[in-house]
């Protein structure tokens, strides 16, 4: 039986090598260095410096809200997240889309499409993330739910 941590340490490294996580990882990094030349630009920098590494290798990790990690919410997060998509995050998203659809040309490349359009859907809103393992993002999301039920 295949040890599920070297199944995503070997998905990781054939994503960063032949799946586009490189050039990913590169996206997002260019992208924050640009906004980070402004002082408008800092919270975005900051949030795309954090996704490139997710971006590099997405595999046994998951971006959850920050407020589920117990951080406060940042007010004006929605209107800066739309500022977000307007000066970066569609054209990223484009980018993953592409990738995706380009890596869905193989059987071996599925996986890797659907990383790319993973962090298509991320380009959205990536402000207020946190990368976790999978494990974590799962019980969080369980301990929220049981929060909602319970009222």
């Amino acid at each position: 039986m295949v040890d599920p941590s070297s199944m995503k340490l070997a998905l990781n490294i054939l994503w960063f090598i032949f799946g586009g996580g490189i050039f990913a990882a590169a996206l997002w990094i260019i992208a924050g260095g640009v906004l980070a030349l402004t002082v408008v630009g800092l919270p975005f920098a900051v949030a795309a410096f954090r996704i490139a590494g997710f971006a590099a290798f997405p595999f046994g990790r998951r971006l959850v809200d920050a407020e589920l990690m117990g951080e406060r919410v940042i007010p004006g997060t929605g209107l800066v997240n739309f500022l977000w998509i307007i000066l970066a995050g569609i054209w990223l998203a484009i980018a993953h889309v592409i990738a995706g659809i380009a890596c869905l040309g193989s059987i071996v490349g599925i996986p890797f499409g659907l990383a790319h359009f993973k962090l298509a859907g991320i380009c959205f809103a990536p402000l207020g993330k946190r990368t976790v393992p999978s494990e974590v993002a799962e019980a969080l999301e369980r301990a929220r739910a049981d929060r909602i039920v319970r009222g």
